[in-house]
């Protein structure tokens, strides 16, 4: 079976992106992560499925699935780069698309300059919801959030938790560059309180509305940026009291602007998304 696919990357967070709607796609895990492989595949951090919608009021359905093969909620640097895939090839003339994902409908609305901003919706900070197991644990207040103790390799590592269509776990620490990302992250992630696993966020705080951000994402590893990561670090930092919105967030990747009024408000995410090539893959 031959997929006709286009390679995008939303600051460094690379896609394969493929349509749907033209052409049948019925993929196994195993070959969804073959496609993701480095060096017998594409390569990709994730692959970004555009659909047909269930309903006249949405315009698409969007899915993604991981380098490890297994389908997630959400992606936001992804559904910018959706965006631009369905405005660059003639899907849609729309610049504010209603889109569909797992975990309910966003809004990409693409400017002029190219850049794509994306309404993800309010965050969840309900620990069940998340989902985060606190049973046990005593958490410590912080401003408007309240910080659950993990322990991590021997030591205690203080987190905020918050979904935003995916489990998020965030920490802030002094230096982005010195953080244990590769060697916590994966015990972060596979933690058995996170029941469906976590993305775990390292946010060092540069002033009020300045953040540099590593993520070890679930299913991917680290990657150069991370758009649900963003907004969820930001998210943190805002209810700890330590960040003003708006929020310019540094990625290995490039710069994330993140707009968050508060609780029960929809988080905001703006950023570049770029094609990169085209090509044919034979599965």
């Amino acid at each position: 079976m031959k997929i006709k696919f286009t390679k995008m990357h939303g600051a460094g967070n690379d896609f394969v992106v493929i349509d749907a709607i033209h052409q049948q796609i019925d993929l196994t895990p195993a070959q969804w992560k073959f496609i993701a492989d480095r060096r017998f595949g594409i390569g990709a951090d994730q692959m970004l499925v555009v659909e047909k919608s269930s309903s006249p009021e949405i315009d698409f359905r969007y899915r993604i699935y991981n380098a490890d093969g297994g389908e997630v909620e959400q992606c936001g640097n992804g559904a910018r780069a959706f965006a631009r895939f369905v405005s660059d090839k003639g899907l849609t003339d729309k610049r504010i698309i209603r889109v569909e994902t797992m975990s309910g409908i966003i809004e990409p609305r693409i400017a002029d300059d190219g850049r794509v901003t994306v309404d993800m919706g309010a965050p969840v900070l309900t620990p069940p919801q998340v989902p985060f197991d606190p049973s046990g644990l005593h958490g410590k207040a912080e401003a408007q959030d309240t910080l659950w103790p993990l322990e991590i390799n021997g030591k205690t590592a203080w987190i905020s938790v918050v979904s935003m269509g995916n489990p998020h776990a965030v920490q802030i620490v002094d230096d982005t560059e010195a953080a244990p990302v590769l060697a916590d992250g994966p015990l972060i992630e596979h933690h058995p309180r996170f029941p469906k696993r976590v993305n775990a966020g390292f946010m060092q705080v540069v002033d009020r509305h300045h953040v540099n951000l590593r993520v070890f994402e679930r299913g991917a590893g680290e990657t150069l940026a991370c758009g649900t990561g963003a907004c969820a670090a930001v998210v943190a930092g805002i209810l700890r009291g330590a960040l003003d919105t708006p929020v310019a967030v540094q990625t290995h990747g490039g710069e994330l602007i993140i707009d968050w009024q508060g609780p029960e408000q929809a988080v905001l995410m703006t950023g570049p998304a770029v094609a990169v090539f085209e090509g044919e893959i034979d599965i």
